[in-house]
């Protein structure tokens, strides 16, 4: 099981913070936040190579960050991908960077994606053993609990049977409070399936758009994360997670 981490975003609604430093690399409770989710990664048996894909501007800070971490921490075996990009303007979008990757380095196996600013406080060893027992791509979900919050989002509805029966990007109206997050697992023969997707010209963006590709496809299942979770993405939420993770 290979690892896809995805930092290549410049992160804009949190200048100045991010004008030279990386989103994923800013501190939460005294560490990066990137630290936050590869510690709870780490503990996943037979974790395979750990890939962080990012941008031409802050490519040596994560080559930087990678290296002390396995001096001091674990020795994980990272591998940072430049995906050539130097602004907003010219970014390849989350599942155009997936895509850099996979074919960059040959991916052929089970591949877990996973935000580089997506906060968790439980270990993900739930996740890996319930996808390799499972072997269909698997969507992360958690209960956000307010309907008007999903809104910024994206609504999922389930069958009888666990799968992903509706998936819609930032609903205007949604009936439930269940939202996918920046955590997947894609199995090898799914893997291969990106290429049509980027082929077939579709939005390289938001990754929840391959999973609302994907679903009518294959089947989708999902995983209730554990715990409590962060999405940051205003200064008002990194506040909040460093509050709550202190």
């Amino acid at each position: 099981m290979q690892v896809l981490i995805l930092a290549a975003g410049y992160a804009t609604r949190l200048y100045p913070l991010t004008l030279n430093q990386p989103k994923p690399l800013l501190p939460v409770a005294g560490k990066p936040m990137l630290e936050h989710v590869i510690d709870h990664l780490a503990p996943i048996p037979d974790l395979g190579e750990i890939f962080i894909v990012t941008n031409q501007k802050f490519v040596q800070h994560f080559t930087d960050w990678s290296e002390k971490y396995k001096r001091e921490k674990a020795k994980l075996n990272f591998k940072v991908i430049n995906d050539g990009t130097t602004s907003d303007a010219d970014k390849l979008g989350a599942i155009g960077d997936i895509h850099l990757v996979m074919k960059k380095e040959k991916i052929k196996d089970d591949l877990v994606v996973v935000a580089g600013d997506n906060l968790f406080d439980t270990a993900l060893t739930g996740f890996a053993e319930f996808c390799r027992a499972q072997k269909k791509t698997v969507l992360a979900v958690y209960d956000v609990g307010d309907l008007e919050a999903i809104k910024k989002y994206n609504s999922i509805t389930l069958g009888d049977d666990g799968r992903i029966t509706f998936f819609e990007e930032k609903p205007k109206n949604p009936t439930s409070t269940l939202t996918g997050i920046a955590l997947y697992y894609f199995p090898a023969d799914v893997v291969k399936m990106i290429d049509t997707y980027i082929a077939e010209g579709n939005n390289p963006d938001q990754p929840g758009r391959l999973i609302q590709w994907l679903y009518p496809k294959v089947p989708v299942l999902t995983w209730k994360v554990p715990g409590r979770w962060f999405d940051i993405g205003s200064k008002e939420t990194l506040e909040e997670a460093d509050r709550l993770f202190s």
